[in-house]
């Protein structure tokens, strides 16, 4: 008797649990600007401040490890929020390429602070009808020079899966391939990948997440790759790298 209760709520457990895309339906990466998609489009990746699409599996995007390049006040105008960004010498450790301030997840503390706003994102997400989350910037560690470690994002990715499941959502790996393998014992449930064609890494996305994984390329060469080795089982889009409303556009 007492095996079939635990069985029952392991069974579910398992039917509440947040669910990742369905594998094999066609998806869009609108970061840059909303807009209605292919008619063949079922699965679609927006800013956490746009609107889902209805009748899509929609995937919010949340930068929950670096800050967005117009949110500077946000951070920098409360001293609480001040603390929490990373700083070399008094000066916030920036990543070049998109002009984002990296986050502060060497300490339990900071990762606790910062979970708590991540948190509210999330749930907002949740609550405009989202049903998964990207976590963008996981491998912030890379871009730290040397003052986050990558343990430390990974503690923090651990507290960010269970909020993110705990609203109701299921939570995406964003990037990062070397840590798939551990990925999904971490909490994630799928994987969005940019350009894993092009580093030949999809993969060992595929590998932890099966056909649950989201593939954003931004070269053609790259796309064609992609499509050849993987087209037939993973979701595979071709965009311009500013994923704008008038950009590239294509499908498997």
């Amino acid at each position: 008797m007492l095996q079939t209760l635990v069985d029952l709520l392991a069974a579910m457990t398992a039917a509440l649990a947040p669910v990742g895309p369905t594998p094999d339906v066609d998806w869009d990466y609108q970061l840059g600007g909303v807009f209605a998609p292919a008619s063949e489009v079922g699965s679609v990746a927006r800013d956490r401040l746009d609107e889902p699409l209805a009748g899509a599996y929609n995937v919010c995007y949340v930068n929950a490890f670096q800050t967005q390049p117009n949110e500077k006040r946000f951070w920098r105008g409360d001293p609480d929020r001040w603390r929490l960004v990373l700083k070399r010498q008094g000066r916030a450790v920036i990543d070049g390429a998109w002009g984002e301030w990296l986050l502060d997840t060497r300490s339990a503390a900071k990762r606790r602070a910062l979970a708590g706003i991540v948190d509210r994102w999330m749930t907002r997400c949740a609550r405009d009808g989202f049903d998964g989350v990207e976590l963008d910037n996981l491998d912030s560690w890379d871009r730290s020079r040397r003052l986050i470690s990558r343990a430390d994002n990974r503690a923090f990715a651990k507290i960010l899966t269970r909020r993110g499941q705990a609203a109701g959502l299921a939570v995406a790996q964003k990037n990062w391939a070397e840590l798939a393998t551990a990925g999904p014992a971490l909490g994630f449930d799928f994987a969005v990948a940019e350009e894993c064609g092009r580093y030949r890494e999809c993969g060992a996305y595929a590998a932890a997440y099966g056909d649950r994984v989201l593939v954003a390329e931004y070269r053609r060469k790259d796309f064609r790759r992609a499509c050849t080795r993987w087209g037939d089982r993973l979701s595979i889009v071709l965009r311009d790298r500013a994923v704008s409303v008038d950009g590239v556009n294509r499908r498997c």
